[in-house]
This record gives structure tokens, sequence and C-alpha cells, in this order.
């Protein structure tokens, strides 16, 4: 974590990596790159050995659903924008106990660039502990991409999500 300050603080001067031509409605085609890209995480294994690590408490509210089980690679925590590397993945129990991969997570720091946008779409303001807890500027964005959310998807929690 002190390596993330470290490098959130030293960093002035950044570009946003371009997602879309266009600022109108999320673009099919990008959800398909994503959800094509993150596919070969389809087990929290794979996750593992590509740097990601679990976070072992599944997030869930009463009445809104549920976010699953987050995944977070902190090398890929940074002020730059890269739709097809998110910093975090979602996963969801199965009734055999196993992991289901259920989308993705962005995470950005913000030095001061433009608000991030996922084809249109802007990233939620702060809310990623423990970024929160430490005061680190960020944005972050849930992208539902293996599982449909009914409330929409880039809505952080998902009623077809629950952590039972």
């Amino acid at each position: 974590m002190q390596r993330l300050l470290a490098f959130a603080a030293g960093v002035s001067v950044v570009s946003v990596a371009a997602c879309s031509d266009s600022p109108s409605a999320p673009s099919e085609t990008l959800l398909e790159q994503v959800r094509a890209e993150v596919s070969v995480f389809s087990s929290p294994e794979s996750a593992a050995a590509a740097g990601y690590v679990e976070d072992p408490h599944c997030v869930a509210h009463p009445e809104l659903g549920g976010m699953g089980f987050h995944w977070i690679n902190e090398e890929l925590i940074d002020p730059v924008f890269d739709p097809l590397q998110p910093e975090g993945l979602l996963y969801g129990p199965t009734a055999d106990g196993g992991r289901e991969l259920l989308g993705v997570e962005y995470i950005v720091i913000d030095v001061g660039q433009d608000h991030p946008q996922f084809d249109g779409h802007p990233f939620d303001v702060g809310g990623v502990p423990p970024l929160e807890e430490v005061e680190v500027a960020h944005w972050s964005l849930h992208v539902w991409t293996h599982e449909e959310n009914p409330s929409g998807d880039f809505m952080p929690f998902n009623p077809n999500v629950s952590c039972d």
C-alpha cells in the first residue's frame, strides 16, 4: 500500500487511455471486448496466476444485491484507465462452493486528469477500500460483464448476486 501511495503522490501528468470515439450510450463493442479479454479469468486460480489477490469478504447489501468477492491486482492501480486491464475482478459463490466470474471493477487514481468514462458512462467518485481510508482520491466503476444486472451494467450492486 505504501508503494501505491508513493506512486499516487508522485504522478503529476498523465494521459488517460481513450475508450471510445463516441460519448453516447455504452458500446456493445467495448463491452464485448472487455468480456472476451477477461474471460481468461473464468476461475480464481487464473486470476491469482495473473497477480490478482482475493479479498475474502463477499460484499452484499440486503436491499441492493451483491458485488461478490473482489480480486484486486494492485500493480494495475494507477491514474490510467485501460478498459482491457481491469484493476479488479468480481466473483460470485457457486452452489458447489466454487467461484464464478461476474464482472470487473476499474479503479483509477485521481491526479487531476479528466474524469474517466467507460464509453460515455462516468466512473463513481471514490469509495474503494483501502484507498478511501488513506484518503487517496480515486474513481471506480463496476461493469457486469458475465452476470446480467437488472439495475444496469454499471451499477455497483447487482440484485442477481448473493453471498449465500
